[in-house]
């Protein structure tokens, strides 16, 4: 029998939990570095305060410790990783299907389309797909995709050359 492992806080060490130190570099609410004081000495001017005493840098020797409201710190660093979610943006591989025998209209107006995914950041992914006696004539196939290679490539660069899986030729584009 066993105990259950102690669970492992996520963020800086706090108070009590700051362990194995004997010393700290201290830096007090309102910024001022304090310099190298005795932690147990650091605990008590942050009770005194009615502030907890935070590890900033633990790797540093001796750690860094700062005077700050704890709850205040953990929502404030809560809320930029949350701003920092809403502004990332996740690559889409969008996908255009071709046939060897398209005709120009429908052939620009697929273009149009992988235009608009390369303006929003996309990548795309072009299947050529062979059906039937196409099988044969794949240098058809082959010809179409360096034409759309040619046209976007000013906007976009080839991430996966056209390579033929099946009854299929796959090639990957993706933007500058």
């Amino acid at each position: 029998m066993r105990a259950p492992p102690v669970p492992q806080k996520d963020g800086p060490r706090a108070n009590r939990d700051i362990r194995g130190v004997r010393e700290v570099q201290l830096i007090d609410d309102t910024g001022q570095n304090r310099g190298v004081v005795a932690f147990p000495e650091a605990l008590r001017i942050a009770e005194d305060a009615g502030l907890d005493l935070v590890e900033i840098a633990p790797n540093s020797a001796p750690p860094v410790c700062k005077l700050l409201d704890y709850g205040r710190f953990r929502f404030l660093e809560q809320k930029k990783q949350n701003e920092a979610r809403k502004k990332q943006k996740t690559v889409e591989v969008k996908e255009i299907k071709l046939r060897p025998g398209i005709d120009k209209h429908d052939y620009d107006v697929k273009m149009k389309a992988v235009q608009r995914f390369f303006e929003e950041g996309d990548k795309v992914k072009v299947t050529l797909r062979f059906r039937g006696r196409e099988m044969a004539h794949q240098d058809l196939g082959l010809k179409l995709l360096e034409r759309v290679k040619a046209e976007t490539a000013e906007v976009a660069k080839v991430e996966s050359e056209p390579m033929l899986e099946g009854r299929q030729m796959i090639m990957i584009l993706a933007p500058r």
